[in-house]
């Protein structure tokens, strides 16, 4: 069951000191069936919202090295070719969970897009303006935070684009 809590994490201190308003949402972490975590639409469904409006996060190499972000729907996937065209680069590849620590500081499954140890470039997928709000993780697995996307692509200096591999 979905619950709200004082209980603060990075992300909620940052967004507390940006001045920005957010909702905070903690939830019961649970495993499948085949005995690993669910993510993304069990979260939604948990906080009883609309899976369109929660957003993982997703952190890629760029062919130049770089690292960059993108946030994209949690019922839907990157695009690596428009990811690629977004960051303005030839390729970008996915970083291996065993990488996505050492890079942002955070574990799989608990990823944000704020507070990582490096301001990356980041986009979300252009539907993120569509809502009032909505959810991204708040840097660990059983938090999310609610928030209006505008202040959240403010404050990471995001872009937008067409992030996501479209259904034929």
């Amino acid at each position: 069951m979905a619950k709200k809590k004082d209980e603060k994490t990075n992300v909620m201190r940052i967004l507390e000191q940006k001045g920005i308003s957010y909702t905070p949402w903690l939830y019961e972490e649970n495993e499948g069936p085949d005995g690993t975590r669910e993510y993304g639409v069990h979260v939604a469904q948990v906080l009883g919202q609309d899976p369109a409006r929660a957003f993982k996060t997703l952190v890629a190499r760029g062919s130049s090295g770089g690292y960059c972000v993108f946030d994209i729907p949690v019922t839907e996937s990157l695009d690596l070719k428009k990811a690629a065209r977004a960051a303005g680069e030839k390729s970008v590849e996915l970083l291996a969970v065993k990488d996505i620590t050492a890079v942002t500081g955070y574990i799989r499954g608990g990823c944000s897009p704020v507070g990582m140890k490096k301001r990356y470039p980041t986009w979300f997928h252009e539907t993120a303006l569509s809502f009032e709000s909505i959810y991204v993780s708040a840097g660990k697995i059983g938090a999310s935070v609610e928030i209006a996307p505008q202040a959240l692509l403010d404050l990471l200096q995001a872009g937008t684009a067409d992030l996501i591999v479209r259904q034929a």
